[in-house]
């Protein structure tokens, strides 16, 4: 639309609610019960999103899904290179096992791109309900498992590096594991989630490279801020978990 100020613009609606961040919201008890609700809530939105109709709604014209997979794994090399400051091993191991192990598939979607916890809005009078999804900015029209591989990378687990226990509340008892939550997608969505380890692996080593290029400014002095002073212990972090998953075939 550019007819109102001569230049292309969207609008934004307010929405009052409740954000999972890395701690419970104050004044909230967040039961095993009820997290684990949230959980099932907040993948049965995602297999929603991955339902809707690309070529009915004009959505298609967002993305070009041919090639995708292959070109977000040659970009996100390509963007960890310039970012290294530091070898580490199971990043490059990722970079290296990745190009070689891409699955063929056709499946395409809508998707978010950056789909977890601190990026939803719940209601505040029944958090299993989901009343808005925030921050549509690496939105496009790609492969649905590019999509389930990066939030699952962010759904730390207690056996996890406690470095990566931070990431969320997905941790804390009653929440879906990422075997049960791959496993409630796949029953929700309708489609295969074959060959997934990949999809997964791909996710870690994303998020590793965000930690990186973080890190890399800061290490530059570029920026000062002190919390990024440990993001390059939470890439070998993330990095391990992928690498974890493709040498043992599981995700969690």
């Amino acid at each position: 639309q550019t007819t109102v100020i001569g230049a292309p613009f969207y609008l934004m609606q307010r929405i009052n609610g409740v954000i999972l961040r890395n701690q419970p919201p104050e004044g909230i008890d967040l039961s095993p019960a009820l997290l684990r609700q949230i959980s099932e809530a907040t993948v049965d939105n995602l297999a929603q999103l991955h339902g809707l109709d690309v070529e009915q709604t004009g959505l298609l014209s967002l993305g070009k899904p041919d090639g995708y997979v292959q070109r977000q794994v040659t970009g996100w090399i390509q963007r960890y290179q310039k970012a290294e400051t530091d070898a580490i091993p199971d990043m490059n191991l990722l970079a290296r096992w990745m190009p070689e192990n891409i699955p063929q598939t056709t499946d395409i979607a809508f998707i978010h791109n950056d789909y977890k916890y601190d990026n939803l809005v719940l209601n505040p009078n029944s958090l299993t309900q989901i009343i808005a999804v925030l921050d549509w900015e690496m939105a496009t029209i790609g492969h649905p498992l590019m999509d389930v591989g990066t939030t699952l990378a962010y759904w730390a687990q207690p056996n996890d590096h406690p470095a990566l226990i931070g990431f969320s509340l997905t941790s804390r008892p009653g929440n879906l594991t990422r075997t049960e939550a791959l496993q409630r997608y796949a029953q929700k969505s309708g489609l295969p989630v074959h060959d997934f380890v990949f999809y997964y692996a791909f996710g870690c080593f994303k998020i590793g490279v965000i930690c990186q290029q973080i890190y890399a400014r800061y290490k530059k002095g570029l920026t000062t801020d002190p919390r990024f002073a440990t993001l390059l212990l939470l890439v070998k972090a993330i990095a391990h978990n992928g690498v974890r998953a493709i040498q043992s075939g599981y995700i969690d």
